[in-house]
Protein backbone atom coordinates (compact mmCIF):
# COMPACT_ATOMS: atom_id res chain seq x y z
CA UNK A 1 0.00 0.00 0.00
CA UNK A 2 1.16 3.64 -1.03
CA UNK A 3 1.07 6.03 2.36
CA UNK A 4 1.15 9.97 2.26
CA UNK A 5 3.50 9.94 4.90
CA UNK A 6 5.79 7.78 7.11
CA UNK A 7 7.42 8.09 10.03
CA UNK A 8 10.52 5.74 10.51
CA UNK A 9 12.19 4.60 13.71
CA UNK A 10 10.24 6.25 16.20
CA UNK A 11 9.37 6.01 19.58
CA UNK A 12 5.99 5.75 19.66
CA UNK A 13 4.11 7.10 23.25
CA UNK A 14 0.44 6.14 22.48
CA UNK A 15 -1.63 8.54 24.62
CA UNK A 16 -2.99 5.74 26.85
CA UNK A 17 -0.23 5.90 28.97
CA UNK A 18 1.43 2.47 28.46
CA UNK A 19 5.25 2.55 28.38
CA UNK A 20 6.70 3.43 24.98
CA UNK A 21 7.98 1.26 22.22
CA UNK A 22 10.31 1.56 18.66
CA UNK A 23 8.26 1.25 16.04
CA UNK A 24 7.06 3.02 12.43
CA UNK A 25 3.71 5.22 12.03
CA UNK A 26 2.05 5.26 7.91
CA UNK A 27 -0.51 8.02 7.70
CA UNK A 28 -2.77 7.91 4.70
CA UNK A 29 -5.31 10.62 4.33
CA UNK A 30 -6.54 11.83 7.52
CA UNK A 31 -6.05 8.54 9.18
CA UNK A 32 -3.24 6.36 10.83
CA UNK A 33 -3.18 3.20 8.20
CA UNK A 34 -0.77 1.45 9.66
CA UNK A 35 1.69 0.55 12.88
CA UNK A 36 4.62 -1.66 12.35
CA UNK A 37 6.69 -2.74 15.83
CA UNK A 38 9.53 -4.33 13.12
CA UNK A 39 9.50 -2.51 10.25
CA UNK A 40 7.38 -2.06 7.46
CA UNK A 41 7.80 -1.12 3.61
CA UNK A 42 8.40 2.52 3.30
CA UNK A 43 6.46 5.04 1.15
CA UNK A 44 5.39 8.68 0.55
CA UNK A 45 7.00 11.48 2.57
CA UNK A 46 9.58 9.08 5.02
CA UNK A 47 10.05 10.65 8.01
CA UNK A 48 13.27 9.45 10.07
CA UNK A 49 12.29 9.63 13.88
CA UNK A 50 15.28 8.07 15.40
CA UNK A 51 15.56 9.52 18.62
CA UNK A 52 12.15 11.08 18.29
CA UNK A 53 9.33 10.99 20.33
CA UNK A 54 5.91 10.69 18.31
CA UNK A 55 2.55 11.10 20.38
CA UNK A 56 -1.17 11.99 19.60
CA UNK A 57 -1.44 15.42 19.03
CA UNK A 58 -1.92 17.80 22.35
CA UNK A 59 -5.78 18.52 23.86
CA UNK A 60 -6.04 22.13 25.01
CA UNK A 61 -9.84 21.38 27.33
CA UNK A 62 -9.27 25.17 28.17
CA UNK A 63 -9.48 27.52 25.85
CA UNK A 64 -10.40 30.91 24.57
CA UNK A 65 -9.86 31.23 20.60
CA UNK A 66 -12.94 31.93 19.67
CA UNK A 67 -12.27 35.40 17.88
CA UNK A 68 -8.53 34.22 17.51
CA UNK A 69 -8.99 31.07 15.28
CA UNK A 70 -11.26 33.68 12.86
CA UNK A 71 -8.42 36.16 12.94
CA UNK A 72 -5.32 34.06 12.29
CA UNK A 73 -6.94 30.48 11.16
CA UNK A 74 -3.80 28.70 10.50
CA UNK A 75 -3.81 28.91 15.02
CA UNK A 76 0.30 29.33 14.38
CA UNK A 77 -0.12 30.23 18.40
CA UNK A 78 -1.34 26.51 19.20
CA UNK A 79 0.25 24.45 16.45
CA UNK A 80 3.30 25.82 17.24
CA UNK A 81 3.06 24.20 21.34
CA UNK A 82 2.10 20.89 19.77
CA UNK A 83 -1.52 21.29 20.04
CA UNK A 84 -3.92 19.88 17.43
CA UNK A 85 -7.43 20.03 19.07
CA UNK A 86 -8.88 22.82 21.34
CA UNK A 87 -12.15 23.56 23.45
CA UNK A 88 -13.06 27.25 23.68
CA UNK A 89 -15.79 28.90 25.46
CA UNK A 90 -14.32 28.40 28.87
CA UNK A 91 -14.95 30.56 32.01
CA UNK A 92 -18.59 31.77 31.17
CA UNK A 93 -16.69 33.96 27.86
CA UNK A 94 -18.20 33.87 24.43
CA UNK A 95 -19.49 35.49 21.12
CA UNK A 96 -23.31 33.32 20.37
CA UNK A 97 -25.60 33.70 20.62
CA UNK A 98 -25.72 37.15 20.28
CA UNK A 99 -27.62 40.57 19.13
CA UNK A 100 -26.23 42.03 15.97
CA UNK A 101 -23.42 44.20 17.37
CA UNK A 102 -23.82 43.49 20.58
CA UNK A 103 -21.50 46.38 22.24
CA UNK A 104 -22.09 44.46 26.33
CA UNK A 105 -21.39 41.35 25.05
CA UNK A 106 -18.36 42.86 23.40
CA UNK A 107 -17.37 44.71 26.46
CA UNK A 108 -17.16 41.71 28.77
CA UNK A 109 -14.79 39.56 25.80
CA UNK A 110 -12.42 42.04 24.64
CA UNK A 111 -9.70 41.82 27.35
CA UNK A 112 -9.88 38.15 27.16
CA UNK A 113 -10.51 37.48 23.03
CA UNK A 114 -9.64 40.42 21.58
CA UNK A 115 -11.32 42.12 18.87
CA UNK A 116 -13.39 40.64 15.78
CA UNK A 117 -15.76 42.79 13.39
CA UNK A 118 -18.75 42.80 12.88
CA UNK A 119 -19.12 40.88 15.96
CA UNK A 120 -22.25 39.27 17.06
CA UNK A 121 -23.65 35.99 16.00
CA UNK A 122 -27.35 34.78 16.85
CA UNK A 123 -26.68 30.95 17.37
CA UNK A 124 -23.84 28.61 17.77
CA UNK A 125 -24.68 27.65 13.76
CA UNK A 126 -24.27 30.82 12.39
CA UNK A 127 -20.86 30.95 14.24
CA UNK A 128 -19.91 27.73 12.74
CA UNK A 129 -20.49 29.33 9.72
CA UNK A 130 -18.37 32.14 9.58
CA UNK A 131 -15.53 29.58 11.23
CA UNK A 132 -16.37 27.20 7.87
CA UNK A 133 -15.60 30.02 5.79
CA UNK A 134 -12.24 30.78 6.78
CA UNK A 135 -10.90 27.52 7.85
CA UNK A 136 -8.93 26.38 11.22
CA UNK A 137 -5.69 24.72 11.55
CA UNK A 138 -6.49 22.63 14.58
CA UNK A 139 -9.64 21.14 15.53
CA UNK A 140 -12.25 23.11 17.30
CA UNK A 141 -14.75 22.35 19.78
CA UNK A 142 -16.96 24.64 22.29
CA UNK A 143 -18.90 24.78 24.90
CA UNK A 144 -21.80 27.47 25.59
CA UNK A 145 -20.58 30.43 27.62
CA UNK A 146 -23.04 31.99 30.40
CA UNK A 147 -22.41 35.32 29.73
CA UNK A 148 -23.48 35.51 26.01
CA UNK A 149 -26.89 33.40 27.65
CA UNK A 150 -27.28 36.55 30.04
CA UNK A 151 -26.48 39.36 27.62
CA UNK A 152 -29.23 37.95 24.88
CA UNK A 153 -31.30 37.00 27.76
CA UNK A 154 -31.80 39.59 29.94
CA UNK A 155 -33.78 43.07 29.61
CA UNK A 156 -31.21 46.11 30.24
CA UNK A 157 -28.32 45.81 32.00
CA UNK A 158 -27.43 41.88 32.72
CA UNK A 159 -25.60 42.27 36.03
CA UNK A 160 -28.36 41.37 37.87
CA UNK A 161 -30.35 38.48 38.99
CA UNK A 162 -32.46 37.16 36.45
CA UNK A 163 -36.24 36.90 36.49
CA UNK A 164 -38.18 33.46 35.78
CA UNK A 165 -38.77 34.58 31.95
CA UNK A 166 -35.34 35.21 31.25
CA UNK A 167 -33.97 32.30 33.09
CA UNK A 168 -36.54 30.18 31.00
CA UNK A 169 -34.88 31.91 27.62
CA UNK A 170 -31.51 31.14 28.71
CA UNK A 171 -32.35 27.38 29.03
CA UNK A 172 -34.32 27.21 25.50
CA UNK A 173 -30.97 29.00 24.13
CA UNK A 174 -28.64 26.78 25.79
CA UNK A 175 -30.76 23.46 24.27
CA UNK A 176 -30.58 25.15 21.15
CA UNK A 177 -26.95 25.40 21.17
CA UNK A 178 -27.01 21.53 22.51
CA UNK A 179 -29.07 20.78 19.70
CA UNK A 180 -26.25 22.16 17.26
CA UNK A 181 -23.13 20.53 18.59
CA UNK A 182 -21.51 22.32 21.44
CA UNK A 183 -19.88 20.15 24.07
CA UNK A 184 -20.92 21.93 27.02
CA UNK A 185 -21.67 24.90 29.50
CA UNK A 186 -19.25 26.98 31.19
CA UNK A 187 -19.86 29.93 33.59
CA UNK A 188 -17.73 32.26 35.12
CA UNK A 189 -18.76 32.95 38.54
CA UNK A 190 -16.23 35.51 38.84
CA UNK A 191 -16.89 37.23 36.53
CA UNK A 192 -19.55 39.80 35.26
CA UNK A 193 -22.37 39.27 34.70
CA UNK A 194 -22.05 35.43 35.48
CA UNK A 195 -21.53 36.56 39.35
CA UNK A 196 -24.88 37.84 39.62
CA UNK A 197 -26.47 34.64 38.67
CA UNK A 198 -28.57 33.35 41.31
CA UNK A 199 -28.39 29.50 42.48
CA UNK A 200 -31.77 28.76 40.81
CA UNK A 201 -30.47 30.36 37.17
CA UNK A 202 -27.54 27.78 37.68
CA UNK A 203 -29.29 24.80 38.55
CA UNK A 204 -31.91 25.58 35.79
CA UNK A 205 -29.13 25.40 33.26
CA UNK A 206 -27.50 22.65 34.52
CA UNK A 207 -30.43 20.37 34.78
CA UNK A 208 -30.43 21.56 30.72
CA UNK A 209 -26.97 19.88 30.81
CA UNK A 210 -27.39 17.07 32.72
CA UNK A 211 -30.49 16.17 30.37
CA UNK A 212 -27.87 16.17 27.04
CA UNK A 213 -25.09 14.72 29.15
CA UNK A 214 -22.99 17.62 28.45
CA UNK A 215 -19.86 18.88 30.41
CA UNK A 216 -20.33 21.95 32.90
CA UNK A 217 -17.29 23.81 33.03
CA UNK A 218 -16.62 26.59 35.49
CA UNK A 219 -14.56 29.63 36.75
CA UNK A 220 -15.54 29.43 40.61
CA UNK A 221 -17.01 32.68 42.28
CA UNK A 222 -13.60 32.27 44.36
CA UNK A 223 -9.76 31.35 44.14
CA UNK A 224 -8.30 32.91 47.43
CA UNK A 225 -9.66 33.54 50.95
CA UNK A 226 -13.11 31.43 50.13
CA UNK A 227 -11.51 28.66 47.77
CA UNK A 228 -12.67 26.07 49.63
CA UNK A 229 -16.58 27.62 50.00
CA UNK A 230 -16.23 28.21 46.11
CA UNK A 231 -15.14 24.61 45.41
CA UNK A 232 -17.61 23.04 47.82
CA UNK A 233 -20.60 25.34 46.04
CA UNK A 234 -19.79 24.13 42.61
CA UNK A 235 -19.68 20.53 44.02
CA UNK A 236 -22.93 20.75 45.25
CA UNK A 237 -24.19 22.05 42.46
CA UNK A 238 -22.87 19.42 40.14
CA UNK A 239 -23.63 16.59 42.77
CA UNK A 240 -27.19 18.23 43.01
CA UNK A 241 -27.77 18.01 39.30
CA UNK A 242 -25.87 15.18 38.51
CA UNK A 243 -24.12 16.82 35.74
CA UNK A 244 -20.16 15.83 34.74
CA UNK A 245 -18.04 18.91 36.33
CA UNK A 246 -14.59 20.15 35.39
CA UNK A 247 -13.17 22.99 37.32
CA UNK A 248 -11.45 25.03 35.74
CA UNK A 249 -7.72 25.69 36.80
CA UNK A 250 -7.28 24.86 39.94
CA UNK A 251 -5.57 26.90 41.99
CA UNK A 252 -5.30 28.74 45.61
CA UNK A 253 -4.32 32.16 45.29
CA UNK A 254 -2.27 34.00 47.26
CA UNK A 255 0.99 33.35 49.60
CA UNK A 256 -0.90 32.54 52.69
CA UNK A 257 -3.76 30.48 50.84
CA UNK A 258 -1.29 28.09 49.90
CA UNK A 259 -1.84 26.11 52.21
CA UNK A 260 -5.29 25.34 51.28
CA UNK A 261 -4.03 23.44 48.01
CA UNK A 262 -3.97 19.91 49.24
CA UNK A 263 -7.89 20.63 51.64
CA UNK A 264 -8.73 21.22 47.76
CA UNK A 265 -7.46 18.25 46.39
CA UNK A 266 -9.16 16.07 49.14
CA UNK A 267 -12.59 17.72 48.37
CA UNK A 268 -12.39 16.68 44.74
CA UNK A 269 -10.80 13.11 45.43
CA UNK A 270 -13.82 12.62 47.69
CA UNK A 271 -16.56 14.19 45.42
CA UNK A 272 -15.34 11.44 42.64
CA UNK A 273 -14.93 8.46 45.10
CA UNK A 274 -19.02 9.58 46.16
CA UNK A 275 -19.97 8.91 42.49
CA UNK A 276 -19.45 12.55 41.02
CA UNK A 277 -17.48 13.18 37.38
CA UNK A 278 -15.86 15.53 38.46
CA UNK A 279 -12.01 16.19 37.17
CA UNK A 280 -10.04 19.86 36.73
CA UNK A 281 -7.56 21.25 34.44
CA UNK A 282 -4.53 23.65 35.04
CA UNK A 283 -1.71 25.07 33.05
CA UNK A 284 1.93 24.62 34.31
CA UNK A 285 2.45 28.52 35.49
CA UNK A 286 2.38 30.03 38.96
CA UNK A 287 1.40 32.97 37.35
CA UNK A 288 -2.42 34.38 35.54
CA UNK A 289 -3.69 36.47 33.55
CA UNK A 290 -6.77 38.16 32.85
CA UNK A 291 -8.51 42.20 32.52
CA UNK A 292 -6.73 44.72 34.91
CA UNK A 293 -10.73 46.17 35.32
CA UNK A 294 -10.72 42.26 37.24
CA UNK A 295 -9.24 44.25 40.11
CA UNK A 296 -12.36 45.88 41.03
CA UNK A 297 -14.61 44.88 43.81
CA UNK A 298 -18.13 43.06 41.95
CA UNK A 299 -20.37 45.46 42.49
CA UNK A 300 -18.12 47.93 40.04
CA UNK A 301 -17.91 45.08 37.20
CA UNK A 302 -21.72 45.58 37.39
CA UNK A 303 -21.54 49.18 35.36
CA UNK A 304 -20.98 49.80 31.67
CA UNK A 305 -16.98 51.02 31.38
CA UNK A 306 -18.30 54.82 30.56
CA UNK A 307 -19.99 54.75 33.75
CA UNK A 308 -17.27 53.38 35.50
CA UNK A 309 -14.68 55.53 34.46
CA UNK A 310 -16.58 58.80 35.05
CA UNK A 311 -17.39 57.23 38.50
CA UNK A 312 -13.51 56.86 39.09
CA UNK A 313 -13.13 60.71 38.98
CA UNK A 314 -14.81 61.00 42.49
CA UNK A 315 -12.18 60.98 45.60
CA UNK A 316 -15.01 59.89 47.45
CA UNK A 317 -15.34 56.66 45.42
CA UNK A 318 -12.26 56.09 45.02
CA UNK A 319 -11.49 55.78 48.95
CA UNK A 320 -14.45 53.56 48.58
CA UNK A 321 -12.91 51.29 46.23
CA UNK A 322 -9.51 51.39 47.93
CA UNK A 323 -11.02 49.94 51.67
CA UNK A 324 -13.03 47.10 49.40
CA UNK A 325 -9.84 46.00 47.69
CA UNK A 326 -8.28 45.87 50.87
CA UNK A 327 -10.70 44.04 53.04
CA UNK A 328 -13.04 41.79 50.38
CA UNK A 329 -15.78 40.40 51.75
CA UNK A 330 -17.02 37.33 49.86
CA UNK A 331 -14.75 37.95 46.88
CA UNK A 332 -10.80 37.85 45.68
CA UNK A 333 -9.04 41.10 45.53
CA UNK A 334 -6.20 39.90 43.73
CA UNK A 335 -4.62 43.22 45.36
CA UNK A 336 -4.95 42.16 48.46
CA UNK A 337 -3.79 38.14 47.82
CA UNK A 338 -0.88 39.30 45.54
CA UNK A 339 0.39 42.73 46.41
CA UNK A 340 0.96 45.20 43.35
CA UNK A 341 4.75 44.28 43.25
CA UNK A 342 3.29 40.97 41.87
CA UNK A 343 0.63 42.47 38.93
CA UNK A 344 2.32 43.30 35.72
CA UNK A 345 0.39 45.11 33.13
CA UNK A 346 1.00 43.06 29.69
CA UNK A 347 -1.25 45.39 27.71
CA UNK A 348 -2.85 48.76 28.10
CA UNK A 349 -3.39 50.10 24.65
CA UNK A 350 -4.18 53.74 25.60
CA UNK A 351 -0.66 53.69 27.89
CA UNK A 352 1.83 51.42 26.02
CA UNK A 353 4.77 52.71 27.89
CA UNK A 354 3.78 51.04 30.81
CA UNK A 355 3.54 47.23 29.55
CA UNK A 356 5.95 44.90 31.35
CA UNK A 357 5.59 47.09 34.71
CA UNK A 358 4.55 46.19 37.91
CA UNK A 359 1.58 48.71 39.12
CA UNK A 360 3.81 49.38 41.96
CA UNK A 361 6.81 50.48 39.18
CA UNK A 362 3.71 52.11 37.29
CA UNK A 363 3.05 54.30 40.69
CA UNK A 364 6.63 55.32 41.09
CA UNK A 365 7.06 56.02 37.46
CA UNK A 366 3.62 58.60 36.99
CA UNK A 367 4.77 59.69 40.92
CA UNK A 368 1.32 58.57 42.37
CA UNK A 369 -0.23 56.24 45.01
CA UNK A 370 -0.13 53.10 43.59
CA UNK A 371 -3.86 52.91 44.21
CA UNK A 372 -4.31 56.43 41.91
CA UNK A 373 -1.96 54.97 39.19
CA UNK A 374 -4.46 52.26 38.94
CA UNK A 375 -7.72 54.39 38.72
CA UNK A 376 -6.10 56.36 36.61
CA UNK A 377 -5.05 54.02 34.41
CA UNK A 378 -8.55 52.48 33.98
CA UNK A 379 -10.62 55.84 33.30
CA UNK A 380 -7.41 56.02 30.36
CA UNK A 381 -7.90 52.64 28.99
CA UNK A 382 -9.80 53.06 25.64
CA UNK A 383 -8.87 49.72 24.42
CA UNK A 384 -7.92 46.52 26.30
CA UNK A 385 -5.65 46.12 29.69
CA UNK A 386 -4.45 42.55 30.42
CA UNK A 387 -2.42 41.99 33.53
CA UNK A 388 -0.53 39.18 34.91
CA UNK A 389 -0.51 38.06 38.54
CA UNK A 390 1.73 35.67 40.36
CA UNK A 391 -1.14 33.41 42.21
CA UNK A 392 0.53 29.96 43.75
CA UNK A 393 4.22 29.04 44.62
CA UNK A 394 5.59 26.48 42.37
CA UNK A 395 5.00 23.38 45.19
CA UNK A 396 1.63 23.97 44.91
CA UNK A 397 1.80 24.65 40.96
CA UNK A 398 3.47 20.75 40.97
CA UNK A 399 0.87 19.52 43.38
CA UNK A 400 -1.84 20.63 40.91
CA UNK A 401 -0.03 19.57 37.83
CA UNK A 402 0.46 15.93 38.97
CA UNK A 403 -2.24 15.10 40.30
CA UNK A 404 -4.36 11.76 38.51
CA UNK A 405 -7.62 13.54 38.04
CA UNK A 406 -5.77 17.17 36.01
CA UNK A 407 -6.14 17.52 32.34
CA UNK A 408 -3.81 19.51 30.23
CA UNK A 409 -5.19 22.89 29.65
CA UNK A 410 -3.47 26.60 28.26
CA UNK A 411 -6.15 29.10 29.27
CA UNK A 412 -4.53 31.02 26.35
CA UNK A 413 -5.96 34.27 25.96
CA UNK A 414 -5.51 37.08 22.86
CA UNK A 415 -6.70 40.01 24.40
CA UNK A 416 -4.00 42.54 23.75
CA UNK A 417 -1.05 42.67 21.77
CA UNK A 418 1.17 40.97 23.77
CA UNK A 419 -0.20 37.81 26.03
CA UNK A 420 1.03 35.69 29.10
CA UNK A 421 3.44 33.02 27.25
CA UNK A 422 0.96 30.25 27.75
CA UNK A 423 -0.61 31.25 24.93
CA UNK A 424 2.02 30.15 22.63
CA UNK A 425 3.65 27.34 24.93
CA UNK A 426 1.48 26.04 27.56
CA UNK A 427 2.13 22.47 26.15
CA UNK A 428 6.12 22.76 25.37
CA UNK A 429 6.45 24.43 28.85
CA UNK A 430 4.67 21.42 30.73
CA UNK A 431 6.97 19.06 28.92
CA UNK A 432 10.41 20.93 29.46
CA UNK A 433 9.59 22.02 33.42
CA UNK A 434 8.36 18.74 34.32
CA UNK A 435 10.10 16.64 32.08
CA UNK A 436 13.45 17.39 30.64
CA UNK A 437 14.24 19.60 33.30
CA UNK A 438 12.59 17.38 36.64
CA UNK A 439 11.69 14.74 34.94
CA UNK A 440 8.90 14.62 37.93
CA UNK A 441 6.75 12.33 36.27
CA UNK A 442 6.87 9.65 33.77
CA UNK A 443 6.82 11.22 30.33
CA UNK A 444 4.06 8.76 28.82
CA UNK A 445 1.81 9.75 31.94
CA UNK A 446 2.68 13.37 30.93
CA UNK A 447 1.55 12.90 27.17
CA UNK A 448 -1.43 11.02 28.33
CA UNK A 449 -3.29 13.58 30.54
CA UNK A 450 -2.46 15.97 27.36
CA UNK A 451 -3.85 13.08 25.02
CA UNK A 452 -5.41 10.35 25.57
CA UNK A 453 -7.12 11.28 29.11
CA UNK A 454 -9.04 14.44 27.24
CA UNK A 455 -9.60 12.87 24.33
CA UNK A 456 -12.28 10.20 26.42
CA UNK A 457 -13.32 12.97 28.59
CA UNK A 458 -14.23 15.24 25.82
CA UNK A 459 -15.94 12.22 23.85
CA UNK A 460 -13.27 12.62 20.82
CA UNK A 461 -12.94 8.70 20.70
CA UNK A 462 -11.81 8.85 16.77
CA UNK A 463 -8.34 10.81 17.89
CA UNK A 464 -5.91 10.92 21.10
CA UNK A 465 -4.02 8.13 20.59
CA UNK A 466 -2.22 6.44 17.99
CA UNK A 467 -3.79 3.15 16.65
CA UNK A 468 -5.32 1.93 13.95
CA UNK A 469 -7.77 3.67 11.93
CA UNK A 470 -7.63 6.93 14.29
CA UNK A 471 -7.36 10.35 13.16
CA UNK A 472 -3.68 11.25 12.43
CA UNK A 473 -3.25 14.13 14.87
CA UNK A 474 0.88 13.56 15.90
CA UNK A 475 3.44 15.69 17.00
CA UNK A 476 7.17 14.72 17.13
CA UNK A 477 9.37 16.08 19.39
CA UNK A 478 13.00 15.50 20.97
CA UNK A 479 12.45 14.95 24.52
CA UNK A 480 15.96 15.33 25.06
CA UNK A 481 16.20 18.87 24.03
CA UNK A 482 12.41 20.15 24.48
CA UNK A 483 13.07 23.64 25.45
CA UNK A 484 9.97 26.75 26.13
CA UNK A 485 12.03 30.27 25.03
CA UNK A 486 9.56 32.12 25.96
CA UNK A 487 8.97 34.82 28.48
CA UNK A 488 6.79 37.12 29.59
CA UNK A 489 8.27 39.61 27.55
CA UNK A 490 8.89 37.67 25.13
CA UNK A 491 5.75 35.23 24.62
CA UNK A 492 5.96 34.46 21.18
CA UNK A 493 9.65 33.03 21.17
CA UNK A 494 9.59 29.55 19.27
CA UNK A 495 10.97 26.39 21.58
CA UNK A 496 13.40 23.85 20.91
CA UNK A 497 12.84 20.15 20.10
CA UNK A 498 9.59 20.67 18.33
CA UNK A 499 10.23 18.93 15.02
CA UNK A 500 6.16 18.22 13.82
CA UNK A 501 2.94 18.50 14.00
CA UNK A 502 0.06 17.23 12.06
CA UNK A 503 -3.25 17.57 11.69
CA UNK A 504 -6.09 14.98 10.25
CA UNK A 505 -2.83 13.92 8.45
CA UNK A 506 -1.84 17.32 6.89
CA UNK A 507 1.49 18.73 8.11
CA UNK A 508 1.00 21.86 9.71
CA UNK A 509 4.57 22.21 11.64
CA UNK A 510 7.38 20.96 9.48
CA UNK A 511 11.07 21.20 11.06
CA UNK A 512 10.04 24.05 13.78
CA UNK A 513 8.35 26.18 11.28
CA UNK A 514 4.03 26.37 10.82
CA UNK A 515 3.27 25.59 6.85
CA UNK A 516 0.06 27.99 7.33
CA UNK A 517 -2.20 25.08 6.66
CA UNK A 518 -5.84 24.82 7.61
CA UNK A 519 -6.62 20.87 8.29
CA UNK A 520 -8.48 21.32 11.32
CA UNK A 521 -12.09 19.97 11.67
CA UNK A 522 -15.24 21.26 13.67
CA UNK A 523 -16.34 18.85 16.21
CA UNK A 524 -19.31 18.57 17.46
CA UNK A 525 -21.14 16.47 20.50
Amino acid sequence: MAFDVYFQNATIIDGTGSEPYQGDVAVKNDKIERIFNNGGEPSGKVIDATGLVLCPGFIDIHAHSELEVLRNPSMEAKIGQGITTEVSGNCGIGVFPAKPNDEVLYAYTRDVLGHYAPFGWKDFDSYCAELGKKGSGTNMAFLQSHSALRCRSIEGNPNRSANSVEVQTMCRLLEESYEQGCLGFSSGLYYAPCLFASRGELLALLEVTQKYDRLFAVHMRCEGDDVLSALEEVIDLAKYTKVRLEVSHLKAIGRENQHLVDQMLTLIEDARLSGLDVLFDQYPYEYGSTSLFSLLPPQYLRLDRHDLQKLLDSPREREAIKAMMRDPVGWDSLYELCGWDNITAITIDSNPQYEGMTLADIASERQQGPFDAFFDLLKEEKGSAVMTDITQSQESLKRIMTHPLMCFGTDALYGGTKCHPRSFQAAVHFLDRYWRQKHVMALEQMIHKMTGETASRLGFYDRGRIAFGLKADLVLFDPNTIRDNSTATTPKAKPDGLHLVMVNGKIALYEGNPTGICAGSLLKA
